[in-house]
C-alpha cells in the first residue's frame, strides 16, 4: 500500500448533493437534507427543471436511505432515474441508478444491487461523469465484499484506492481502505487491518468526513478487541463514533455501532451487556429492513443466551435456522459464521438440511454479479479529467431497462 490521499483534497466532498444542493457538507444533518432536497425537488418540477428535480430526488433517495426509511428511498431514486431520463441526462440517471443499488445491497437484494450498479457505471460512462462511474464500480466491490467473495474484489479495492489517491478524493480513499481493511480482519490479518483503520481514520478527520471517521473508530475498536482483548479503549473508541452517527443521524452505522458493541462484550464474557446491545440492534435492523444486520444480530443473540443457559438442542436448531437465512440472503461466509459458533459453543456440526451434502448450500456469486464483477474496470477513471466531468450527448438505456424504473 502506498502513497497517501493528496493534500490538495482538504475537506470531503458528497459528490451525491449535486445543483441547488451542492454546497451541502459530507456532515449535513440527514434530516436536513431530506427537508432540503423536498424543498428542491418541489420547486424544480414547478419551474419545469427536470435535470434540477432529479438531482434533488437523488438527495432525498440517499437521506431516506441512510435514515433507514428505505421505502421512501426505493420511490425517490426511481423518480430521480424517470426525471433525468427525461430530461436526456445520461450522467443524472447513472446517479440514480447508484443510489438504487445501493439500496438493493442495503436491503440483502444482491442480484438487484449488482444489475443496477453495473447499468449505472455504464451510464456514468456514457454520459462522462466519471465520479458517478468510479462511486458505481466502488458499489459493485463492497457488494462482493459484503457477500464474502473477496477472491472476486480485493484487486478492483486496490484499484480504486489507487485512483481516489490520485485523484485527491478523501471520502472514496476513506471507503476503500476501510474495504480492504475489513478483507483483513476477516481473514486473521489483524496487524494489517489495524494499520489501514488507523489510517482511515486519519484521512477521515483530515478531511472533516464525520461519516468515514465513525466506520474507521468501529473498524479500529473491533481488532483491538479481537486482537488484543482492549475491552475499555474498544468501548471508548465506539462512543466516539456513535457520536458522530448520532450528529449526523446515520441510522445504519449506528446500529451496526451498537451490534459491534454486543461483539466486544460478548468477547470479553459481559454476556448479559451483550445480550441487550444485540437485542438493541436487532430491534433497529429489523425496523428499517435491513436483513444483513438482523441477521447478524440475531446470530449474537443466539451466542449470548446460549452462555447464559439456553437449552443445547434450541441453540443448535436457531443456528441451523440462521445459516439457512444467512445462506438465502447471499452471504458467501454464512456457512463459515455460523459453524463456528457452533464449534465455539460445542455443538458442531450441525445438521444439514435434509437431501443436500455438507457444503451444497455454499453459493457463488451469482451470474449477475460475476458479470458486473468481470466488466468493472476502472482504466476509464485513470484517463479522465481529474478535476472534473466531461458532457457528452445521452445515448439513453435499453428500452428494457426503462420498462423496468417506470
Amino acid at each position: 500500500m502506498t502513497g497517501r490521499v493528496s493534500e490538495r483534497s482538504v475537506r470531503a466532498s458528497a459528490p451525491e448533493y449535486q445543483g441547488a444542493l451542492g454546497s451541502l457538507s459530507v456532515n449535513a444533518s440527514l434530516p436536513d437534507v431530506l427537508e432540503e432536497g423536498m424543498r428542491g425537488a418541489r420547486e424544480a418540477e414547478l419551474s419545469g427543471d427536470l435535470h434540477e428535480a432529479a438531482r434533488c430526488l437523488l438527495a432525498v433517495a440517499e437521506a431516506c436511505r441512510r435514515l433507514g426509511r428505505t421505502g421512501e428511498a426505493d420511490r425517490a431514486w426511481k423518480a430521480s432515474y424517470r426525471a433525468a431520463r427525461a430530461a436526456g441526462h445520461e450522467g443524472a440517471m447513472a446517479w440514480a441508478l447508484w443510489s438504487g443499488g445501493t439500496l438493493a445491497r442495503q436491503r440483502g437484494a444482491f442480484r438487484l444491487a449488482y444489475r443496477l450498479l453495473h447499468l449505472a457505471a455504464e451510464a456514468g460512462e456514457r454520459g462522462g461523469d466519471v465520479v458517478a462511474r468510479g462511486y458505481s464500480l466502488a458499489g459493485l466491490a463492497e457488494t462482493g465484499r459484503i457477500q464474502g467473495d473477496y477472491a472476486s474484489v480485493a484487486r478492483l479495492h486496490e484499484q480504486l484506492l489507487t485512483e481516489a489517491r490520485r485523484r485527491g478524493e478523501a471520502r472514496h480513499t476513506v471507503w476503500a481502505l476501510e474495504g480492504i481493511a475489513q478483507m483483513y480482519r476477516n481473514t486473521g490479518r489483524f496487524d494489517e487491518a489495524l494499520a489501514l483503520f488507523e489510517e482511515a481514520a486519519e484521512t477521515a478527520e483530515r478531511a472533516e468526513d464525520r461519516r468515514g471517521w465513525a466506520w474507521a473508530l468501529r473498524g479500529i475498536a473491533d481488532v483491538l478487541s479481537a486482537r488484543d482483548g482492549d475491552v475499555e479503549r474498544a468501548l471508548t473508541l465506539l462512543s466516539r463514533a456513535e457520536e458522530a452517527c448520532r450528529e449526523i443521524r446515520l441510522r445504519s452505522a449506528l446500529a451496526y455501532n451498537h451490534k459491534m458493541r454486543g461483539n466486544v462484550l460478548y468477547r470479553a464474557g459481559r454476556y448479559g451487556q451483550a445480550r441487550e446491545l444485540y437485542a438493541q440492534a436487532l430491534d433497529e435492523f429489523r425496523g428499517m429492513d435491513e436483513p444483513r444486520g438482523t441477521a447478524l444480530s440475531r446470530l449474537g443473540l443466539v451466542k449470548t443466551e446460549a452462555r447464559l443457559g439456553a437449552a443445547a438442542a434450541r441453540t443448535a436448531a436457531e443456528l441451523t435456522a440462521l445459516r439457512t437465512d444467512l445462506e438465502r440472503i447471499g452471504l458467501l461466509h454464512a456457512r463459515d459464521l455460523v459453524d463456528g459458533a457452533a464449534a465455539e459453543l460445542g455443538l458442531d456440526p450441525l445438521p444439514e438440511p435434509t437431501g443436500s451434502e455438507p457444503g451444497t448450500e455454499r453459493r457463488a456469486l451469482p451470474d449477475t454479479g460475476a458479470e458486473a464483477l468481470r466488466a468493472a474496470d476502472p482504466e476509464a477513471l485513470r484517463s479522465a479529467d481529474p478535476e472534473g466531468l466531461r458532457a457528452v450527448d445521452p445515448e439513453g438505456m435499453r428500452s428494457a431497462d426503462r420498462e423496468e424504473l417506470r
